[in-house]
């Protein structure tokens, strides 16, 4: 690159949630690139979430695969690839296609997923290929498809602004897709009569922005849809010429729902007046928008609670207008793409059905592959069973961490350790899987790799490279080939670039035609290579011929005829809560952080939010143990440890837990660990909000923290949680079960120093020392019998200081200068404004705040935050 231009913008999309964001990332020339949002792209207009905008502090190339590795030593491509293709073949040989599968991800880019997805099922001729989207979105397309006859998103984002009601059943908005959140707090400040209910059982950041939150007992959604069924039936506000042209399955929809509605105070945990409020209000707002997410979808009974939605929008002919119909939003940034190129276990490729006559035909005859899977393979928990029970000879898992991610988690860790041949594509050294692998494959990551994604109002963009491949790492899609070529299939693998690849894939969306179907990228399928690399976000359907639609079923063209309204009876989670078991483990999103943390983990301001692992109870469940002190939360399916948390807005009987963090951050805080294996019967989708849950102390000799220059194992206590901290220190929480002194010694080993300042009271069990060199302090640690211990946040910030004050190092081992602030929670992530700073601001409302400090004047996703904190210091 010439030195005298200055970088140009690379425009291209964030890899985080399905909002699919633009972004702009110019390349600073160090493998770094400063990051901002896209002002043109449609998903956000140039808005960014606390995660997206710190996009470019991820960049690093520490703890990146560089390299293949075979029986954990370093190896050539040739002679990786050529081991995955003994390893496959010999499964193929021994099991045959039902005991070879790939496990993949919505990290992966489209045609990455079309690749795997051809593999599979055309030479692998095998059905068991699934994805991670099993964990969040499966439900969402089981519904679709039972209402619709295909996988079918109607709405755009529009809708949620144009709505007169937003309706958020299931989601955390705020946090989990807090772009589209801040465009309809942006919506309701230009029209004050629009209304938000939010249907959850805690009281979550989204309520802030809410006129009505409905606390409902977990597994209640079908039957509050329901009683609103009913009642719209019973004011005789269904659409009779919409529900006579276009719909079938009314009959039996209401039966059922009459069934339980009349239970609906009892199954929902709601007060009758409050679930008459929201049915009343439902029914007097035709523009209404009811969206939902994982709080839905992660359920024995999602499908049902899906099409419960979806049955009131089609009864009234609430859909595919502005401002009206059901949405689900999906969770990982190509979610939608691995949809569209069929790499679930129960689709083919292009949205064709192995069930509609003909399909299955045509692409095995357009892909040249007789052996093309016959029927659908196993799903992502029924996968790990398999390989656990020793039925799956070979697994290749891509892009994605199933030790963390899956349910009964650590049986998913003994099926992994005792798979016969594991191959494992990632990007980095520290996933919990792929400590399993025989082969590693390094992937290309984000800014590296070039492709497309979808999002959830099904608008294809672009993900460009910024970045140079570093040292061996190749695109995922490009490995897939290769092993394809080894094992006889070079010639249907011979693509020169995604272009190529997306070309296919459009083509593949073409077949069978005239069948009704609403996906068709038909039209982009002569797309030449450089209107592929410039090609701007594009919303499905392009069809080669007819027009485009922005919106779907208003006037009906149900790809099945008619959409069906589908009985859902209410059926319990699988599990309840006993004498044994008295309460209910939920399990969720931080704000600031994403999936297992491989990203957002590195970065000091985005785990300065919650920098350890919580369980959040209501303050009356529990209440002998203490606020701050360690508990172990078990189900009858496993435990984790993590610190207690309180909060009110937290329905009573529930627990809270996150689900980010893995063995690499906090091994004994895996909350996947704990949750039961319970799955949809439709949709195979995992039971990831429901377990039964007992809390108890964690029985602990010492409890103690390490702030050191580098990272260390994290199995340097019985307990730590570890966070990085400016300036390239990490902090290390910990507890343990040997004495006190005994700990401290063996910390403060582990940590370079010249000098000391040191505490230490062997009768109290109160140990503190401080390690300076060259006058700077290097490191701390503490140790003490309770979890009392000296705040960490001015410590960590000595520790870049460089030459310390007299009366810094006089504190060190208080924690806090006497003249200094105390210590306070981070609230803006992307400013770095704490509570106190906020509370001292003199500001009376959010924008004021923003004034005074900037917070929120960022992404905007902390604004839920400062306004419950100036309401509780206006009380």
């Amino acid at each position: 690159m010439d030195g005298s231009l200055a970088p140009r913008p690379v425009r291209s999309t964030c890899p985080y949630c399905g909002v699919g964001c633009g972004i702009r990332a110019t390349p600073d020339g160090r493998g770094g690139a400063t990051i901002e949002g896209d002002g043109e792209h449609p998903a956000n207009r140039g808005r960014m979430c606390s995660k997206g905008s710190a996009l470019g502090e991820t960049l690093s190339l520490t703890d990146r695969l560089l390299h293949p590795e075979v029986g954990g030593k370093r190896a050539s491509w040739d002679a990786a690839l050529d081991a995955v293709a003994e390893g496959f073949a010999r499964a193929l040989e021994r099991l045959g296609p039902e005991g070879v599968a790939l496990y993949v991800s919505g990290q992966l880019l489209t045609e990455d997923y079309y690749a795997a997805n051809k593999f599979a099922k055309g030479v692998l001729g095998t059905g068991n290929i699934d994805s991670n989207s099993r964990l969040c979105m499966a439900s969402a397309v089981a519904a679709h498809r039972r209402a619709f006859g295909e996988d079918i998103v109607p709405g755009v984002y529009e809708d949620l602004e144009q709505a007169d009601l937003l309706v958020l059943v299931g989601s955390n908005l705020a946090w989990c897709h807090p772009v589209l959140f801040q465009r309809v707090m942006a919506a309701k400040a230009t029209r004050p009569a629009m209304r938000i209910v939010v249907i959850d059982p805690r009281r979550t950041a989204s309520c802030e922005g809410a006129d009505l939150h409905l606390p409902i007992a977990p597994g209640g959604d079908v039957t509050l849809f329901a009683a609103l069924l009913t009642h719209l039936e019973d004011r005789g506000l269904g659409d009779a010429r919409f529900l006579a042209q276009q719909t079938r399955g009314l009959g039996d929809a209401l039966a059922a729902a009459r069934q339980v509605a009349a239970d609906a105070p009892a199954l929902t945990g709601l007060p009758a007046e409050d679930i008459a409020r929201f049915c009343a209000l439902w029914a007097a707002t035709p523009r209404v928008v009811t969206l939902w997410s994982q709080g839905v979808n992660q359920s024995s009974a999602g499908t049902d609670k899906a099409n419960a939605i979806i049955n009131a929008h089609l009864f009234t002919g609430r859909i595919g207008r502005p401002g009206m119909g059901p949405f689900s939003v999906t969770g990982q940034p190509n979610a939608m793409g691995g949809r569209e190129t069929g790499a679930l276990a129960n689709m083919l490729a292009g949205h064709l059905d192995w069930e509609r006559p003909g399909e299955h035909a045509a692409l095995a005859a357009f892909w040249g592959m007789p052996r093309l899977a016959t029927g659908p393979g196993l799903k992502a928990v029924d996968l790990f069973r398999a390989l656990g029970a020793g039925r799956i000879g070979a697994l290749w898992v891509m892009a994605t961490n199933p030790a963390v991610s899956l349910p009964e988690g650590d049986a998913v860790r003994d099926a992994l350790g005792g798979a016969p041949f594991l191959v494992v594509s990632e990007v980095t050294r520290r996933a919990d899987t792929a400590d399993f692998a025989h082969v590693r494959l390094p992937a290309l990551g984000w800014g590296e790799k070039d492709g497309t994604v979808t999002n959830s109002e099904r608008v294809i963009s672009r993900q460009r490279a910024f970045l140079p491949w570093p040292g061996e790492a190749k695109p995922d899609w490009w490995a897939v080939a290769q092993v394809a070529r080894r094992l006889g299939h070079g010639a249907a693998f011979a693509w020169d670039g995604p272009a190529a690849i997306f070309r296919e894939h459009a083509a593949v969306t073409g077949l069978a035609r005239p069948a009704a179907r609403a996906f068709d990228l038909s039209g982009l399928a002569d797309l030449s290579d450089a209107a592929y690399g410039e090609m701007p976000p594009t919303r499905w359907p392009v069809p080669a011929r007819g027009p485009r639609a922005d919106r779907f079923f208003a006037a009906g063209g149900f790809p099945a005829g008619r959409a069906r309204l589908v009985a859902t009876p209410f059926r319990a989670p699988e599990a309840q809560p006993d004498t044994a078991f008295p309460l209910r483990l939920l399990t969720g999103r931080m704000r600031d952080q994403w999936h297992m943390m491989t990203r957002t983990g590195s970065v000091p301001r985005l785990m300065a939010h919650a920098p350890e692992p919580l369980l959040t109870l209501h303050p009356d469940d529990a209440p002998d143990l203490a606020e701050g002190s360690l508990v172990r939360a078990e189900t009858p399916a496993g435990s984790a440890v993590l610190r207690l948390a309180r909060d009110p807005g937290q329905r009573r009987g529930t627990g809270f837990a996150p689900m980010h963090w893995t063995a690499q951050f906090a091994p004994a805080a895996r909350i996947n660990a704990a949750l039961i294996g319970a799955t949809d019967p439709v949709s195979g989708q995992p039971e990831l909000k429901h377990a039964p849950l007992r809390v108890s102390a964690y029985a602990a000799a010492w409890h103690g923290f390490l702030l050191a220059p580098r990272r260390c194992a994290p199995d340097v206590a019985a307990w730590c949680a570890i966070a990085p901290l400016e300036g390239g220190a990490w902090r290390h929480e910990l507890a343990g079960p040997e004495a006190p002194g005994e700990a401290f010694a063996r910390l403060r080993a582990l940590l370079p120093a010249e000098d000391w300042a040191v505490l230490e009271d062997p009768v109290a069990g109160v140990y503190r020392a401080a390690a300076l060199s060259g006058g700077a302090l290097t490191g701390v640690v503490a140790v003490a019998p309770a979890a009392l211990l000296p705040p960490r946040d001015w410590l960590a910030a000595l520790m870049t200081s460089g030459l310390l004050a007299p009366e810094d190092r006089a504190a060190l081992l208080v924690g806090r200068r006497a003249d200094g602030p105390p210590p306070s929670p981070m609230v803006c992530a992307c400013h770095g404004v704490t509570a106190a700073a906020i509370r001292g601001c003199g500001a009376r409302d959010v924008a004021g705040v923003g004034a005074a400090t900037r917070a929120g004047t960022g992404c905007g996703s902390c604004k839920p935050e400062i306004a419950a904190l100036l309401a509780r210091e206006l009380v």
